[in-house]
């Protein structure tokens, strides 16, 4: 009877750490990173130095300017000598700083597509970008600089139809906050405590091993949500935005991708020292020793 409650509960602690990992990620990364401006843009910042960015903000502009410029046979060569200086400009300090302006505003966008009640995009405007490398160029003498158009060109991260799907599991998870993790955290302390005291090393090694287990299948869901999660997202952004888009996505997800490993880390640890534990003991029990003997 003992041994069928022993493994009822190991079972109902895998499921449950199963379970918790991944939710407990994602909930504190919503809450923690996602919600917060600060480390929004603490996450979507280096991306001003991403190639992908970079190439695509400069079409992007070189695009929008070339529909106001008409040099006939010279149209090509024009559009590739502003694309080659609006490139350069992409790796300046005042792109820099445009580039943290667009994503500012970016993340009020996140905000109300992901909690709000309306379905709409979420897309960084390149308008104060624009601004930027037109006063730039125009200060350097460019050639029809002055007829870059400062309007909105946007980068699209997330669709409207995407928001819409994935709203009501961010509201959801918005809501469970960092409790999960918490409750985690308490869950494992709690039930190896429990064995420590009153089940022996044996079962306390098992329930470490059971334990670590749990850990490492919720690791593994929680990298197959990330993957899962980009390859929907990025399955609805434009073409031409899809690598900025992508840059996005794996920047906000990278403090996600990073918990995978150290959760795997912890659980492979748990699962190696509690069957080795356990082989070890079972060796120095009197059985084992009679049994050698």
């Amino acid at each position: 009877m003992r041994t069928y409650l022993s493994a009822a509960l190991s079972a109902v602690l895998l499921v449950l750490l199963t379970v918790l990992v991944p939710v407990s990620a994602l909930s504190a990364w919503v809450d923690l990173e996602l919600d917060d401006t600060d480390r929004y843009l603490a996450a979507v910042s280096p991306l001003a130095s991403d190639a992908d960015v970079q190439s695509t903000v400069a079409t992007l502009v070189t695009d929008e300017a070339m529909k106001n410029i008409d040099v006939g046979p010279l149209q090509e060569t024009v559009g590739q000598f502003l694309r080659e200086t609006a490139l350069s400009f992409t790796t300046t300090d005042a792109f820099r700083r445009a580039w943290d302006s667009a994503n500012r505003a970016a993340h009020r966008e996140v905000t109300a597509a992901l909690h709000g009640d309306d379905g709409q995009a979420v897309t960084i405007d390149l308008a104060p970008v624009i601004e930027e490398v037109k006063r730039e160029l125009v200060s350097d003498g460019v050639p029809f600089a002055d007829r870059i158009p400062v309007q909105e060109t946007s980068i699209t991260v997330l669709s409207a139809d995407r928001a819409d799907e994935l709203r009501h599991s961010f509201r959801w998870l918005r809501y469970l906050g960092v409790r999960p993790a918490a409750g985690t955290v308490v869950l494992l302390v709690l039930v190896l405590a429990l064995v420590l005291l009153r089940g022996g090393t044996r079962a306390c090694l098992t329930t470490a091993a059971v334990a670590g287990a749990g850990l490492v299948l919720g690791a593994a869901l929680l990298r197959i949500a990330v993957a899962v999660g980009r390859a929907r997202v990025l399955g609805q952004v434009p073409g031409t935005d899809r690598d900025a888009a992508a840059a996005v996505y794996d920047a906000l997800t990278a403090s996600l991708r990073t918990t995978v490993w150290i959760v795997l880390l912890v659980g492979a640890v748990l699962v190696v020292g509690g069957l080795v534990g356990r082989v070890l003991a079972a060796r120095r029990s009197p059985a084992g020793l009679a049994h050698h003997g």
